[in-house]
């Protein structure tokens, strides 16, 4: 399996050009320092989520970020898949496919009841592989956002 490694302060710097790679991929605007401080609480142990290196930890191919909530309907702590970026060369090998079927084998083991994510609806790609690991769209709800 590909190695994930529980990222902390010292990966700031990895993790940050990460996700502006991620960022720029997908037409994100943001602030290196507002991203920065925005993961850099994950990185120091925050309970609110956490984020993981995909690859060696020295080299990382990739990344993804979980955050936590609380859900009655699913009976508890539940998470979402905040971000998840692979280097564009190494797409298209698993890769994805084995972080999203061994990490929410790992999240359930500690107790978390549900994970979510968002796929744009115009990313069939995306969508395959989300279904491949597990996850379907609920039909009943849509995900609504109000930025504060």
């Amino acid at each position: 399996m590909t190695a994930l490694h529980l990222a902390g302060p010292n990966d700031l710097d990895r993790l940050a050009a990460l996700s502006a790679a991620f960022h720029a991929e997908t037409g994100i605007e943001q602030a290196d320092d507002v991203r920065r401080a925005a993961l850099l609480p994950l990185l120091e142990g925050s309970p609110h989520g956490c984020a993981y290196l995909i690859g060696p930890a020295r080299a990382p191919i990739g990344y993804i970020v979980i955050t936590f909530g609380w859900s009655v309907e699913f009976g508890g702590l539940d998470g979402f898949i905040d971000e998840i970026y692979l280097r564009p060369a190494v797409r298209g090998r698993g890769i994805a496919t084995e972080v999203l079927a061994g990490l929410p084998r790992a999240l359930g083991q500690a107790g978390v009841r549900a994970l979510h994510l968002e796929v744009d609806r115009d990313n069939a790609a995306a969508q395959r592989l989300y279904a491949r690991a597990g996850f379907a769209p609920r039909d009943r709800c849509i995900l609504m956002t109000r930025v504060l």
